[in-house]
């Protein structure tokens, strides 16, 4: 622990020049008199660290001292690949193999290079989760994304829609849509585990527990997790819009039904659309549930007339009448 600690601070000190004891501090998550009882060791194994004393003073290399300790680790070259989605990193929990190896990287680059990395986090971030959304960090993720990493299969239990199931996995991948991470992972089939059952995706904050086996698996030649994650994620779209409904559009509900409902959809409709002569447009448009299509619609608003099925269409009246009624009286007056 304490030997990677000194070589964070050499490369540190290398890539940043000159540092307080307060600014290496926290960089190393330590306390200044560690910092100080740190740089006493480096100088007793023959690095050259100078103090400058005072209030202003800090801790620099002299006469251009470079380490050679710039050879990445697995771990650390993963995680630079990984570097520009910090919460992905924080929850893999590669945040600080990230660290060292964006230290190693600076260590590594000429001088006129040096606030690279500094230069890019100020200028591009990338933040996965929704808005609205407190970002939640699955408990097991470290687990799976441990499996991941070292192809080893991994026992699951797993709490699906019909109760809780256990499945031997080959964990593939690991994917951030949203906010939410899901697994990719092959299926072993039966007690034999000699032929593969299925591909599945799977939500990990819904793993109830995870034992990575010590039993390696060999990945299918030409997996891409891009093309699989696309594809599945279509397929799951597509297979969540169930219902049909029809509507009869104003030119501006034309052009703001994308925006409110599964724009595959909507553009769908759109295009087999029929338009009558007042420029409104018919269009039959799937949607995965009556209520699911009743809250997507309303912002629209006057734009858009449901014309079937009559279940919906009644209860877009019963919303409009409710929603007259509050406007048809003035508002009672506030009270202080």
């Amino acid at each position: 622990m304490r030997a990677a600690r000194l070589i964070k601070m050499v490369l540190l000190l290398q890539s940043r020049r000159e540092m307080t004891a307060r600014e290496l501090a926290e960089e190393l998550e330590v306390s200044e008199r560690t910092v100080s009882r740190d740089v006493l060791a480096l100088s007793e194994a023959g690095v050259p660290v100078y103090a400058d004393r005072g209030r202003t003073g800090g801790y620099r290399l002299v006469g251009g001292y470079r380490t050679r300790l710039t050879g990445m680790g697995r771990s650390e070259a993963e995680a630079l690949f990984l570097s520009g989605v910090p919460s992905a990193l924080r929850d893999l929990g590669l945040d600080d193999a990230a660290s060292a190896a964006r230290l190693k990287v600076s260590a590594a680059l000429a001088p006129s290079l040096r606030d690279v990395h500094g230069s890019t986090a100020q200028r591009f971030h990338l933040d996965a989760p929704g808005w609205w959304q407190a970002p939640r960090t699955p408990p097991l993720l470290p687990a799976l994304a441990d499996a991941v990493w070292s192809d080893r299969r991994a026992a699951v239990r797993y709490a699906g829609k019909k109760g809780e199931v256990e499945r031997e996995l080959e964990p593939y991948g690991l994917v951030l849509k949203a906010g939410q991470w899901y697994l990719a992972a092959r299926v072993l089939a039966g007690e034999e585990r000699e032929h593969h059952d299925a591909w599945r995706v799977y939500r990990v904050d819904r793993f109830t527990e995870v034992a990575v086996r010590d039993e390696g698996f060999v990945r299918a030649d030409g997996f891409d997790l891009a093309a699989f994650w696309e594809e599945r994620a279509a397929a799951f779209a597509r297979s969540l819009l169930r219902t049909e409904v029809t509507l009869r559009l104003t030119e501006a509900g034309t052009r703001r039904l994308r925006h409110v409902t599964d724009r595959t959809a909507a553009d769908e409709a759109l295009a087999a659309g029929t338009v009558d002569e007042r420029g409104r447009t018919t269009v039959t448009l799937r949607v995965e549930s009556e209520e699911v299509a009743h809250l997507q619609l309303l912002p629209l608003g006057p734009e858009c007339e449901v014309l079937a099925p009559p279940s919906l269409r009644t209860r877009f009246a019963r919303t409009a009448r409710r929603t007259a009624a509050l406007y048809e009286e003035p508002s009672a007056p506030e009270r202080r």
